[in-house]
């Protein structure tokens, strides 16, 4: 009788504000902060800190405001933000065991699902990663072939630039493709021709994706994966676009399996089939079709992305810093010289040129945020508490920019990289790759490419902004930091 008249006297209005008065408590008690958990501004009821822009000069100021190791809220997911260069190797070097985790990230999981290198973890990561790195060193490294890829693909470069007949052009893709093609032989067996246009669109469908995937509308996908799931949005395109390269991968493996020869593996794809046969006791390592496939993806993507967007900033700094490029000229000439290609042991005897390739990598800042990791087991960190499960941001951009590390950390200057004799110098603070279990797995190759695509280019053209065009410091971010779109004028010497 008691609830009856209750219920009488409660009108619709009111129920609805009961509910939402439940709903809320409900939200308040399952995100309560942790005890001891790291600082971070208010979030919004339900929502979390969603309006909190989540580009690395956004999250540098909160890192300024609550301190090195800070959290926010993304719908009801804490996560934990990591800045400056004594913090960040504290987490990926001293407790390297810590945060070698991959977090799920919905957006990504949809196609990786939790497979391949890059997002996997555990023992499948363990056997994927090791394998992936033994064959390439015996298709690449090992072998000294990759180096001979890079300076054939030079030439190849090279010749397109010179085609541009000193008209102002945009070198985006022709730049990528000569990069993507230097992984591409490990993978597939061959590169592509610089007019192919079903590998072009393959470039511009991955291109496209990473650029999206960091944008705020993007991102709250990760926040409401089941409620955006079945809504528009850039979140679709970036599913429709890896789906797309997953097509072309697939066709790739499926002729690796009609024409490869059991006794003679031809490249990574060969030997992975042939691995396939080996594992089939071993389910949990997951050598299979699926695997092969974002692993390939995973290999595509991290022996291009981030030294092509590298070589993208350079030549926007050489247009911008046009004496840095005579002094990288000078010094190429009188240790090279024009009669021959750049190899890799000129490399110790090119203190400036290198000093200005890590001077590229550091203010080209790729990586800003770092991949996304995960506590893998509860742990401490700067007197905080970080339960296991946490998804974990190093904020690279807070390492390479760490003004207790840098003399000008803001201004580009390859003095950063030089002693007083003018001689090479490393820094413990140069961390474009990360660091620890997770480092990238492509860095080695990426260093080649960086230096004798970069060295080759310098030894044959001088480059300078088309007119009136001076392409802008300020880049474009997405999952990562490239340049705006600009054009160049190489002129050969």
């Amino acid at each position: 009788m008691i609830f009856q008249a209750i219920f009488e006297c409660i009108d619709f209005t009111s129920w609805l504000l009961l509910g939402f008065v439940v709903l809320l408590l409900t939200d308040v008690v399952r995100n309560w902060r942790p005890h001891n958990f790291p600082p971070g501004p208010l979030a919004v009821p339900f929502l979390g800190n969603v309006f909190t822009g989540v580009d690395f000069k956004s999250l540098e100021k909160l890192a300024q405001e609550y301190g090195p190791v800070f959290s926010l809220r993304r719908g009801s997911q804490r996560m934990v933000f990591i800045s400056g260069y004594k913090m960040v190797k504290e987490a990926l070097v001293n407790q390297l065991d810590s945060f070698m985790d991959r977090p799920i990230v919905p957006l990504f999981h949809v196609i990786f699902k939790g497979l391949g290198i890059a997002l996997s973890n555990g023992y499948l990561w363990k056997k994927q990663r090791k394998f992936a790195n033994t064959h390439l060193r015996y298709f690449g490294e090992g072998q000294r072939s990759m180096e001979k890829s890079i300076e054939v693909e030079c030439n190849f470069l090279c010749e397109a630039f010179k085609d541009e007949q000193g008209r102002p052009f945009n070198p985006h893709y022709i730049l990528t493709n000569a990069v993507s093609n230097i992984i591409s032989s490990v993978v597939f067996g061959h590169r592509f021709e610089y007019s192919d246009k079903t590998f072009r669109k393959v470039l511009e469908l991955d291109n496209e994706a990473i650029v999206l995937a960091g944008s705020a509308q993007t991102q709250l996908y990760d926040a409401f994966p089941g409620l955006l799931h079945y809504l528009p949005g850039p979140h679709q395109t970036v599913h429709a676009n890896y789906r797309e390269i997953m097509a072309f991968l697939k066709k790739e493996v499926e002729r690796h399996q009609e024409e490869r020869n059991p006794d003679d593996p031809r490249d990574y794809i060969d030997v992975y089939l042939g691995e396939m046969e080996k594992k089939k006791e071993d389910p949990q390592a997951g050598f299979n079709i699926e695997t092969l496939l974002v692993c390939t993806l995973d290999l595509i993507e991290a022996g291009t992305e981030s030294a092509a967007n590298t070589l993208r900033w350079g030549i926007v700094f050489m247009l911008n810093y046009p004496e840095i490029q005579k002094k990288v000229q000078a010094e190429i000439d009188r240790v090279i010289g024009q009669s021959r290609p750049p190899i890799m042991t000129d490399r110790p005897k090119l203190p400036y040129t290198d000093a200005v390739i890590h001077e590229i990598q550091r203010m080209g800042n790729i990586v800003p945020l770092g991949f996304p990791k995960m506590a893998s087991k509860d742990t401490t960190l700067g007197g905080y508490f970080i339960p296991k499960g946490t998804p974990i941001t190093t904020m690279l951009a807070t390492v390479l920019f760490d003004k207790d590390e840098w003399a000008t950390p803001d201004v580009f200057n390859p003095e950063h990289f030089l002693d007083s004799e003018g001689q090479f110098r490393r820094r413990d603070a140069f961390l474009p790759f990360s660091a620890g279990k997770r480092v990238c797995l492509g860095e080695h190759l990426a260093r080649m490419e960086l230096f004798l695509f970069f060295t080759c280019l310098l030894q044959r053209f001088t480059l300078s902004p088309a007119p009136g065009e001076m392409p802008s410091l300020e880049g474009v971010l997405g999952f990562t930091y490239s340049p705006q779109a600009f054009r160049v004028v190489a002129v050969p010497r």
